[in-house]
């Protein structure tokens, strides 16, 4: 099943206590760095016209201006509104966290900000949640009593499956967007199969990555040998996590898998925000507003861990 049919009353209590908590962070820390973010992003295609002294290299059509012997640019008309798509991976992996709090409760709670967020600025807002299936999806809509439907989805979706993939899923999600949109898909990215289904979307939408991590997933704890299971395949591993040898073999595939994560998004041109359960979503997503408001093209890396909101 998708989502809880009935909504009992304390869920309904978790919805009003995540609102107030991610509403204070949205009118006191948000505030002016949505809107700047996203601007110009929302364009429709009007036409393409002779380049001129000042227009921007990126807006250059190479394909007519090949044809022509000259270069031209396209023009965009902005739109009134924005739509923004909240793509959040609820496999099995999402269930994991060794601090305070799970991968999942984090991202719900990023969600639910950027999801106020939107509504804020009059914006649409949609929601698909997904493992290697699609496991709930709302289209966009503009709203408070809307944005808080999302709210409650993300505390009452129950997962058919445990795996990650994303081909179905993002295919999926390209089919509810006929227009450019706002994209955030927040996944560990753990697996192979991220980076064709993410171009596809890409060469439609702007698609900003969310990476989701946690400390025991970077460095093996110093517990002598340990029975370690995948929380998505089910699959068990015994490690010596004493030894040199097997500590540097776990640091080396945690480095390389970083390493092609963000390979892969700068091939693509897609921004990053990496977030932790130790530090928090607030500082990041601050981080990245206003980075990518300050840049005048191309992709920003936003790395920082800044505290707990």
């Amino acid at each position: 099943m998708s989502v809880a049919p009935t909504v009992p009353a304390d869920v309904l209590r978790q919805v009003r206590r995540l609102e107030l908590r991610t509403r204070r962070l949205v009118d006191s820390r948000f505030a002016g760095d949505y809107r700047s973010l996203f601007k110009g992003q929302g364009m429709e295609f009007a036409e393409v016209r002779e380049y001129q002294p000042g227009d921007e290299v990126r807006t250059i059509d190479w394909n007519v201006s090949a044809r022509m012997g000259r270069p031209f640019v396209k023009r965009y008309v902005e739109e009134r509104e924005l739509t923004v798509m909240l793509a959040l991976d609820y496999s099995g992996s999402s269930q994991f966290g060794t601090r305070e709090r799970f991968k999942g409760e984090l991202v719900s709670e990023l969600a639910s900000v950027l999801a106020l967020a939107a509504v804020r600025n009059n914006d649409r807002i949609g929601l698909l949640c997904f493992t290697d299936r699609v496991e709930h999806a709302v289209p966009p809509r503009k709203g408070r009593r809307h944005a808080l439907r999302l709210v409650r989805d993300l505390l009452t979706v129950r997962p058919r499956g445990t795996r990650t993939a994303f081909t179905a899923p993002l295919e999926r999600l390209g089919r509810l967007l006929p227009h450019r949109s706002v994209v955030f898909v927040c996944s560990d990215f753990v697996g192979d199969d991220y980076e064709r289904p993410l171009s596809l979307l890409a060469q439609r939408h702007d698609v900003i990555a969310v990476s989701l991590s946690d400390p025991a997933e970077t460095e093996l704890p110093l517990v002598g040998v340990a029975r370690f299971v995948d929380p998505e395949t089910d699959e068990v591993v015994e490690l010596d996590t004493d030894d040199p040898a097997v500590r540097a073999w776990f640091t080396a595939q945690v480095q390389a898998e970083e390493t092609r994560r963000r390979a892969v998004f700068t091939r693509l041109g897609i921004d990053e925000i990496v977030v932790d359960t130790t530090a928090g979503y607030a500082e990041p997503l601050l981080g990245f507003f206003r980075a990518r408001s300050r840049r005048a093209h191309g992709a920003v890396r936003s790395t920082a861990r800044g505290g707990r909101p």
